[in-house]
Order: structure tokens, then C-alpha cells, then sequence
């Protein structure tokens, strides 16, 4: 089951989300849930919660895995991602993820400066790779994102969500997803229910991999990657609601469940 929680943070690049904080007066704050299935079985649960103050934004939350994948595999993780936004999309200041799965416990701190990384400390430290491994240069870390602000676009309309690629960076691996329009159309959930638009999503390997990684050269050449996006209220934000990635051993589905205004 560990594989199938790795494909998932590879295609998505994200992790999900719980927990509270304190929010200002003036900002406008949400709450999503979101379960992640294998052939129709629940394997993990999220919870998100949000705020938007201006350009100012904050995600903090949790993952933890669910049903029969906690037989296997006992995964649990929370991840914090705080910046703003400009006009080429967001520009996180920090972005925080701890997990523990089994008796491995993992932290990850990336810290960024004009959209530029500027720390990264893995907690325990990477391995030592091999001759085969792509290895991050330091322009490979500039005018990027981290995996959960990425999921955050600010758009005018629908039809510009997609049509863009999201420059990723998780304290390894450098990837990029490039979004293209598929379609539009009506998604109802409690807490939302209004108009949603469908990308396809192409994975691009950049560095921080090995070179033939099987998982890798699938997600890059075959996988279906399609997501799906909803308005977050009315602050010019749109996020996921609904995502498929195909895997070497089938179709992942994250779907959100909850997707509502907390004041």
C-alpha cells in the first residue's frame, strides 16, 4: 500500500489538510474533506482547512490512511504551506510536512524568497544516490512552487485555470504539471455547488529521480491525470475537487467530500 500513497503525492504533488488557526477579521476562511480511493475502496482521508486575507494566503492539515490500506500501511502526515499571490500564481514563504508511516517518521521544511528556494532541511537527510540519479541544480529551484500551494490557482474565470504548467519542488524531487482544458460543467457537494473545470494533467519529470524509475517513466509517458477545480468563494482562488491518476497498478481518486465557507 505504500506504493499507492507514493503515486498519489508523485501525480498530485500534494498532500492534505487539518487543523485549526487563528484567522483575521478581515480574511475568509473554508473548510474541504477529501477521501482518495483504490478500485472503489476508501484508502486514506484529508481535511483542509484555509484562509485567504488579501494575497495573503495559508493551508494547514492532515492525512492519515484509511480502511483496509491501515492494514498494510499505517500513514500519517500533516503539512502547513503559507505565502501570497502574484501575478504569475502563488509565491509560498514556507511550506512544512511531517510523516510518519509505520515506524518512519519524515519532516520536510522548504523555505522560498521571491518564488525562489531558499532552504531545504529533510529530517532524516536524503540518501546518498547513485550515478543514475537526475540530481537538482540550482536553476531547477527557481520560480517554483511547493506541492500544496501549487493545487491553489487565482484566475479571473474557468477558462483560465488551465492552460498553464504548475513548477513543483518537494524537498527532493523537482516535477512540473502541465494543465490543459478539457471541459467544463456543474459539481454539487455539500458546502458547494456551482461550476467546476476539468484539466488534463501531463507529469514532467525534472530532477531529483532516478533515471528508469518504473513509477516515474509511467506517470511521465502513460498515466491519465485529470483534476478538476472549483472557485473558493469569491476570492479569485480555484482548487481541487476532484482528482484521477492513473498507476502502474490502477486508478487513484481523490474527491472532495466537504468544500464549504467557515465564516
Amino acid at each position: 500500500m505504500a506504493s499507492i500513497f507514493q503515486a498519489v503525492s508523485m501525480a498530485m504533488a500534494a498532500a492534505a489538510l487539518s487543523g485549526g488557526f487563528a484567522v483575521p477579521a478581515s480574511a475568509a476562511a473554508f473548510r474541504s474533506e477529501y477521501t482518495v480511493s483504490y478500485l472503489g475502496l476508501t484508502i486514506a482521508r484529508s481535511h483542509f482547512e484555509s484562509t485567504f486575507d488579501g494575497n495573503r494566503f495559508k493551508v494547514s492539515g492532515s492525512m492519515s490512511s484509511a480502511g483496509i490500506a491501515q492494514i498494510f500501511d499505517d500513514t500519517k502526515g500533516t503539512v502547513t504551506a503559507r505565502g501570497r499571490f502574484a501575478d504569475a500564481g502563488p509565491l509560498p514563504d514556507d511550506f512544512v510536512t511531517n510523516y510518519t508511516s509505520g515506524d518512519k517518521k519524515k519532516k520536510t521544511e522548504i523555505g522560498f524568497a521571491g518564488g525562489n528556494v531558499s532552504k531545504v532541511v529533510n529530517i532524516p537527510p536524503l540518501k546518498k544516490r547513485g550515478r543514475d540519479w537526475v540530481k537538482v541544480a540550482d536553476a531547477d529551484l527557481r520560480a517554483v512552487t511547493d506541492p500544496l500551494s501549487g493545487t491553489l490557482i487565482r484566475a479571473d474565470s474557468t477558462e483560465k485555470v488551465c492552460g498553464r504548467t504548475v513548477k513543483m519542488f518537494d524537498g527532493e524531487m523537482r516535477a512540473n504539471l502541465v494543465l490543459d482544458y478539457v471541459s467544463k460543467g456543474p459539481v454539487s457537494l455539500p458546502g458547494y455547488s456551482g461550476e467546476a473545470v476539468t484539466c488534463r494533467a501531463r507529469f514532467v519529470p525534472v530532477a531529483g529521480y532516478k533515471k528508469g524509475h518504473r513509477s516515474i517513466e509511467y506517470l511521465k509517458k502513460c498515466s491519465k491525470i485529470a483534476i478538476s477545480f472549483a472557485p473558493i468563494g469569491t476570492t479569485g482562488v480555484y482548487a481541487p475537487v476532484r482528482a484521477t491518476v492513473g498507476t502502474q497498478i490502477g486508478t487513484i481518486t481523490i474527491e472532495a467530500r466537504k468544500f464549504e465557507a467557515v465564516n
